[in-house]
């Protein structure tokens, strides 16, 4: 899930120690349902409070310790994180689960995407990262769904001439903190 992928980079770049529970969402235990009503994830169970939405525990994560600094970044770049949560997300869902939106056309939705990422492929062009040489949270917000936009179809997806946004997502894959997470 990139939502819980994005948590988990933002609380691992803090080095806040957590308790991660893997969640089988076909069979929900009961202590995660009494911590989130919702039954979505991630949700982070902090002292006294709950937080059920993956950027505010991005948030929180990095306020409680923001080593890499991700947090300074211009305020574009929560233009940016909205975009990806918003429409990218939503043609993302309709690429990839076209057969469930029988009455969108497939095309049409990747283009919709296509169109974002070709915006993000501009973005860096002159840059390892979305705002300059160092990574920020939207960064880290966002590559999870690019990732997973990319894995729809990695045939279609390498043969777009966004070179940019290729080595953006390959240093990504390739990072200690991606593969971190994803033990």
């Amino acid at each position: 899930c990139p939502y819980a992928m994005r948590a988990r980079l933002a609380i691992q770049s803090s080095g806040v120690k957590v308790q991660l529970r893997e969640i089988v969402l076909s069979d929900k235990a009961p202590e995660f349902l009494k911590s989130s009503p919702k039954g979505k994830i991630p949700v982070l169970v902090a002292r006294n409070k709950v937080i059920e939405e993956s950027l505010d525990i991005m948030h929180w994560a990095l306020h409680q310790a923001d080593p890499e600094r991700w947090m300074e970044m211009p305020d574009i770049g929560y233009d940016w994180i909205s975009y990806n949560d918003g429409p990218f997300k939503a043609a993302l869902d309709h690429t990839k689960y076209s057969i469930n939106y029988p009455n969108l056309d497939f095309h049409c939705e990747r283009e919709k995407a296509a169109n974002f990422l070709q915006d993000l492929n501009t973005q860096i062009a002159n840059n390892p990262w979305m705002f300059g040489k160092s990574c920020s949270i939207a960064d880290m917000a966002i590559l999870p769904f690019v990732r997973q936009f990319a894995n729809i179809n990695n045939d279609w997806f390498d043969s777009q001439g966004w070179q940019n946004l290729h080595r953006w997502l390959s240093g990504f894959l390739e990072s200690r903190i991606f593969n971190s997470i994803m033990t």
